[in-house]
């Protein structure tokens, strides 16, 4: 009751008293006009800096908008650009091979004088030619690339090596019926000299080899002297042949595999695709390929399912086309390593791939889903008796062509010889290399070697531990 009867009192003392009203009212109209006046003067300072300070300053939104645009257009238009060095490597290493590899299959007698009249031969591997290719067109036909070429190696980010390592391997293998072989030329040889000419290099000596990019499309690419250039950042096919160690997602990119089979540009939809499952490749193969021969067995008697043995050639490429290209879903299974190029070859066939091979790794994952455009079996389920032709018919043809629909959106990732396609993506995965490789140059700095029994941190592919003293 007493709090209630307080302000009663108050009030009666207060119109007891006039002047006491009259000069509390004075210091509360005092204080009001002061925060107001601080306010607009906080408002103004404010407006000022705004308007004549900001780097953005301009009389409406639009232009500020504008502006800013402009400005970060201008971080990306040159400045941002990885700079790439291409090694001018002896002719030993690149147009030599092809030299080599036409000799052994008896199209050239002897190595030429012009070596602009020599052709790269149509292969899996050949993203080596395109990469080499690429670096030696002009920079005004590069407009759009994520890495700009540089004439100074003391300039470039990056230095690639333009070893033709995957044709090198096959120079004398897989030749003419009656050819010979070509004599003095050893892929052994050239990987030793390789490695020789790249430690001779002060860019090489620099960084320990960090800065470099290699190719070694082929699972045996290089597979002499890869503990020598594991540093590099490599462009592989997959991790089959490779240890920890040696090789990484982190420090490595995998590259698609170039497509032998003709790229589909008909109609969407399964009118046209009367066969269920297709498959045509070399049925024996070691390793993790050995599931090939399983599946034969599991799925050669299955009605709508074509699978045939085939080795590469110019007659069973056409054949797998048509086949691609006639069917709804495409098989890939593992080859002697965890990838295969028939996967690339259903792709751009838009023959939905069902890939059977439990340690893939692919490519441009971190822009493609490959759950929107592949079905995925584990093996252990495709190898019983009729699971995969009863899982393959129950996708709906609506589903078919949504997965068609995906695989078309995605087609330029495998197509090397678009500008858009293979190439520059893979340039942009390895220009985002470039904070991880100058994080591995710097503590390269301050570490030691030691002999380790297992690697100590494989993801960042190095066997080393300790401190260096800085003494």
């Amino acid at each position: 009751m007493g709090k209630l009867s307080s302000p009663s009192k108050t009030r009666k003392s207060n119109n007891a008293n006039p002047l006491v009203c009259s000069i509390m009212a004075r210091k509360s109209s005092l204080v009001k006009q002061t925060l107001i006046g601080s306010a607009l003067f906080v408002i103004a300072i404010y407006a000022f800096f705004n308007t004549f300070l900001s780097p953005f300053a301009d009389s409406s939104d639009t232009a500020l908008r504008h502006d800013y645009s402009l400005r970060v257009d201008d971080s990306f238009a040159g400045k941002s650009r990885v700079k790439v060095y291409m090694y001018d490597l002896p002719k030993t290493f690149t147009y030599g091979i092809i030299e080599h590899h036409a000799m052994a299959r008896g199209s050239l007698d002897a190595p030429v004088d012009d070596v602009s009249t020599l052709r790269y031969p149509g292969h899996q591997h050949m993203g080596e030619w395109y990469f080499f290719a690429d670096l030696l067109r002009p920079e005004s036909e590069r407009v759009g690339s994520p890495v700009v070429k540089v004439t100074d190696p003391e300039d470039a980010d990056l230095f690639y090596v333009p070893v033709f390592s995957s044709l090198s391997l096959i120079v004398n293998t897989g030749r003419a019926e009656g050819s010979s072989l070509v004599k003095g030329y050893s892929d052994e040889d050239m990987q030793d000299a390789l490695v020789e000419w790249l430690e001779s290099q002060q860019s090489w000596k620099r960084n320990g080899g960090w800065d470099h990019v290699i190719i070694a499309g082929d699972p045996n690419a290089l597979y002499r002297v890869i503990d020598k250039v594991k540093n590099a950042v490599l462009l592989v096919s997959d991790f089959g042949r490779l240890r920890p160690d040696q090789s990484s997602l982190v420090k490595d990119i995998i590259m698609p595999y170039a497509h032998r089979i003709n790229t589909y540009t008909g109609d969407l939809g399964v009118k046209n695709r009367k066969t269920l499952l297709f498959f045509m490749g070399n049925r024996y193969r070691k390793e993790g390929g050995k599931i090939r021969d399983l599946l034969f067995k599991v799925l050669e008697k299955e009605e709508g399912v074509t699978i045939k043995h085939g080795t590469q050639s110019r007659e069973n490429r056409r054949a797998a086309s048509h086949g691609m290209h006639t069917s709804k879903f495409c098989l890939n299974p593992a080859g002697d390593t965890p990838s295969a190029c028939r996967l690339f070859d259903s792709i751009v066939s838009l023959c939905v791939p069902v890939i059977v091979s439990d340690d893939i790794e692919l490519p441009f994952e971190d822009v493609i889903d490959y759950k929107k455009i592949a079905l995925f079996v584990e093996t252990s389920d495709a190898l019983k008796p009729g699971y995969l032709v009863k899982k393959l018919r129950s996708v709906t043809p609506e589903k078919i062509l949504e997965l068609q629909k995906e695989l078309r959106e995605v087609n330029r990732y495998f197509e090397f010889g678009d500008p858009n396609g293979t190439v520059k993506e893979i340039w942009r995965q390895i220009a985002q290399k470039l904070p991880n490789i100058k994080l591995m140059i710097n503590r390269d700095k301050r570490i030691v070697k030691r002999q380790l029994s297992e690697p100590d941190c494989s993801c960042l592919c190095t066997n080393k531990t300790g401190i260096i003293s800085s003494l």
